[in-house]
């Protein structure tokens, strides 16, 4: 888990990972508009085996309603169409026999509502996680005050220092929160 000192740059980069993760979720919660990223989870069961759909094919927003694939493989199409209509996006595809458009129909006040309840969710997920990290790091510190590796001053300053950075972390999680919350709610 840990090395034999806790090193705040660890620490950082494992925070950082979390509000990578949790930005990731927040691409795939439609927003009214028309984009890429909602299709990053989707997977194709291509000759037996599931496929990340952008590996397949290629992917546009031609308009901020409309978004188009067009396959590598023309025989793939069926299995496209078929793989976002099984998914979560809850769009309904459109094959013309060369690409498939997806329309992002505008969200209903009440679908807004629903989509700010679960980034907010996602947000708190992402939160108990940096605060996991903290919690690691901080048990670890106190290990090695207890073991004599490290004194109860530098053990109290390197805590003090993690919950420092678990603080700006945390903000910087209610930042994009708030960003992805105004641009849901945006109409």
């Amino acid at each position: 888990m840990w090395e034999e000192t806790v090193k705040l740059t660890d620490v950082e980069a494992r925070m950082q990972k979390g509000i990578e993760a949790t930005q990731q979720n927040f691409n795939s919660v439609r927003t009214g508009r028309a984009s890429s990223a909602l299709l990053d989870r989707v997977m194709v069961d291509y000759y037996g085996s599931p496929t990340p759909l952008k590996s397949l094919s290629n992917i546009t927003t031609p308009d901020s309603t409309t978004i188009m694939i067009q396959p590598f493989d023309r025989g793939s199409m069926n299995l496209i169409s078929r793989a976002i209509s099984e998914s979560d996006v809850g769009l309904t595809p459109n094959n013309d026999g060369t690409s498939i458009r997806l329309n992002i129909p505008q969200l209903t006040s009440d679908r807004r509502k629903e989509l700010v309840k679960l980034v907010a969710k996602l947000a708190e997920e992402g939160k108990v996680g940096i605060r996991n990290v903290r919690r690691d790091a901080v048990d670890s510190v106190r290990k090695q005050e207890k073991a004599k590796e490290i004194s109860v001053d530098e053990s109290k300053n390197l805590q003090e220092q993690i919950d420092k950075t678990t603080e700006k972390y945390v903000k910087k999680m209610e930042q994009i929160l708030g960003e992805k919350e105004k641009e849901i709610s945006t109409v």
